[in-house]
């Protein structure tokens, strides 16, 4: 073959992302235009191909612990990360170390450009601008982790770019509109999440762990069995969840996944193994996930330093049966449960759950009557207008799951009241959603120095701010008329009451934020963040706190 047919070299569509970092190895996963062969300091993988687009999964071992390691990334031979000319520092890989550790979460990111249109709407994107504090800071202020807790993309709230996008594809006049419609539009829909300069930056040198919530497929996916069999009858919906679940398990899930786990996962295995296109072997697999929830796990766990992450799926395997409704199937709940005890040598347990375990106390009792009269508390009639209401303003968390919420609570309470040397000095329940930001305090009654203490933090939205109105009305419904309205109609409905009492300690905040949680010697403290961006100068401004 000549210089003049000779193939040019391959470059990156996506990525690089830092994903699973312990304390010797690190995942970096990366998007390329064709398929190719990646290599980063030293460790090669071959490209698997997925409806046409390509993917690597590239291993890096041997590191050492508590180390900072720059990185490149080559495709076929070829340099292509960092790209030439870059203003951000070279991405790096920091192994686990036991010291100090930093963890930075939230959810709902809308994927719109940065500009003083789209500021004006959505406000400025919290990520970006923690992004570009941190490129022109030390690296040492930079977090062990990002915890992304759900909404990473809105499939079914799409922006200009990708309505574009499809309007090219398809006729937008048929459903699902502009709604995003398949496994080749929510590869796009990420390409628009990522590819902003500096989150790009940002993902390549802090690790991330992911959980989905319901835009990543559609609003209120999974609230209930109604839901599910009206969406069924929809004659686009297999399209849609089908490549909504391939492409999260193929863009966030996998990422999450330690090396032991990697080796021992079958969709990995299958996918990786096909010497052509997988794309039917992954739509195979994501179809399954859906009709049968318990076929796989979506849960996972980090531990980090001296703390303990525990992410749990709140949304794809959920159990509908209005006779046993459950936030995930009995083997994945073991599983859970399990994580939890294993508290040998952890200070600090987090529980990463996209929806809040604990809401406002009046917004709990509010949901817990309508999982109670959509189930016939108050007779068929009024059954049907609770599961309209239901689905109508998102009466859908751990609250209106009450068995689940009451198995959480036992669970807690065991570990928080547990002997000395199994129980943690702190848990906490790290949630996004409701699109305000709040930190509770489980109250345990007689509590003394051999009693964990018990957090709910909440931090939402990243960029996707509720209107001034609708602020007004949340804030309203959930600490006020919820609050005088909702433990009446629960005692109506003769709902139990919770085994455990909270209380709001503060927010709620309706800023764009992210918070972050620091571990310091044996102490832990939260601060809710959010950023101005004026040029590529960025500041972050603390909006809320709260001490552990």
């Amino acid at each position: 073959m000549s210089a003049e047919e000779a193939p040019l070299p391959g470059t990156l569509v996506l990525g690089p992302l830092l994903r699973h970092v312990d304390h010797t190895s690190a995942l970096i996963w990366v998007e390329t235009d064709r398929p190719a062969t990646v290599g980063v300091l030293g460790a090669t993988a071959r490209t698997f191909t997925v409806h046409g687009h390509h993917y690597a999964l590239v291993a890096v071992d041997g590191l050492e612990p508590g180390t900072s390691t720059p990185y490149a990334v080559d495709v076929d031979g070829e340099r292509v990360w960092p790209e030439p000319g870059s203003p951000f520092p070279p991405p790096v890989i920091r192994t686990r170390g036991d010291g100090r550790v930093r963890l930075t979460f939230g959810s709902c990111r809308m994927s719109v450009p940065h500009d003083a249109k789209h500021d004006r709407v959505y406000g400025t994107d919290a990520l970006r601008a923690l992004a570009l504090t941190l490129a022109a800071a030390d690296e040492a202020d930079r977090p062990d982790g990002l915890v992304l807790l759900g909404d990473q993309v809105y499939a079914d709230e799409t922006s200009d770019a990708m309505r574009e996008f499809i309007g090219a594809r398809r006729d937008v006049s048929q459903p699902p509109g502009t709604e995003v419609a398949d496994f080749e539009e929510y590869a796009y829909l990420y390409r628009l999440a990522w590819t902003d300069p500096a989150v790009r930056w940002l993902l390549s040198t802090v690790p991330a762990a992911m959980i989905f919530d319901d835009h990543d497929i559609r609003d209120d996916w999974n609230t209930s069995q109604a839901w599910r069999e009206r969406m069924a009858g929809e004659p686009w919906w297999r399209r849609r969840i089908t490549g909504g679940i391939a492409a999260y398990w193929l863009y966030q899930h996998v990422g999450n996944l330690s090396p032991s786990e990697r080796a021992a996962d079958p969709v990995l295995a299958a996918v990786t193994e096909v010497s052509g296109d997988a794309g039917a072997v992954l739509d195979e697999f994501a179809w399954q996930a859906d009709q049968e929830p318990a076929s796989y796990r979506w849960s996972f766990t980090r531990d980090i330093g001296p703390a303990r992450l525990v992410m749990i799926d709140s949304r794809c395997g959920r159990m509908l049966d209005p006779e046993k409704r459950t936030i995930v199937d009995d083997a994945e709940w073991d599983w859970i449960a399990g994580q939890v005890r294993d508290t040998e040598h952890v200070e600090h347990l987090f529980i990463g759950t996209s929806l809040p375990y604990l809401l406002p106390r009046g917004l709990h009792d509010l949901e817990a009557w309508n999982e109670a009269t959509a189930a016939g508390a108050w007779g068929a009639r009024f059954a049907r207008a609770a599961e309209t209401l239901r689905q109508a303003v998102d009466l859908e968390h751990w609250a209106a799951f009450g068995r689940s919420f009451t198995a959480m609570a036992d669970l807690v309470t065991d570990v928080a009241t547990g002997p000395d040397g199994r129980r943690p000095r702190a848990i906490g329940f790290l949630s996004g959603d409701v699109h305000y930001s709040y930190a509770a305090r489980l109250d345990y009654p007689g509590r003394t120095p051999q009693t964990s203490s018990v957090y709910q933090l909440v931090c939402s939205p990243v960029r996707n701010p509720l209107s001034r109105t609708l602020r007004y009305l949340n804030g309203a419904a959930a600490f006020a008329v919820a609050r005088v309205a909702g433990t009446g109609l629960a005692r109506l409905a003769r709902v139990p009451k919770p085994r455990v009492t909270w209380s709001v300690e503060a927010g709620p905040r309706f800023d764009n934020a992210l918070a972050t949680l620091e571990l310091t010697d044996g102490t832990a403290r939260v601060r809710w963040e959010t950023g101005r961006v004026d040029g590529d100068v960025a500041t972050m401004s603390e909006v809320l706190s709260a001490e552990l």
